[in-house]
């Protein structure tokens, strides 16, 4: 199963960009005069609460060396990626932290609720 579907119950858009490192655009031409705040910037361009989350998960999918930890969640406090739950070893740990801090719109990664073993 994909971080996205376990997570979000959602399927991994067609065509889905990389959401690492590069600004997305905005909302879609016509849907509203204001840009989205990154934090809340959803898979296709739409406002979203929970975009950022959802694009990290995204993000964790498209590493090919990365599988999904069924024991570790993936939520957000504004622009702060929370990492909840629990992860094989530090190594995984630090490979996520590095993929979540690259999404554009993170400011910051939290792991204190993770933990090793």
């Amino acid at each position: 199963m994909s971080w996205l579907k376990r997570l979000f119950g959602l399927d991994r858009p067609k065509n889905a960009p990389s959401f690492s490192t590069q600004p997305q655009p905005q909302a879609q031409a016509g849907a509203t005069t204001q840009q989205i705040p990154p934090e809340r910037l959803g898979l296709n361009g739409e406002y979203d609460q929970s975009g950022l989350a959802k694009r990290v998960a995204l993000a964790f999918d498209q590493d090919p060396t990365l599988d999904d930890i069924d024991t570790l969640y993936v939520a957000q406090t504004g622009s702060t990626v929370v990492l909840k739950g629990r992860v094989p070893d530090q190594q995984t740990l630090n490979k996520m932290v590095s993929i979540a801090r690259g999404v554009h719109g993170a400011t910051s990664v939290e792991t204190n609720q993770v933990t090793i073993g």
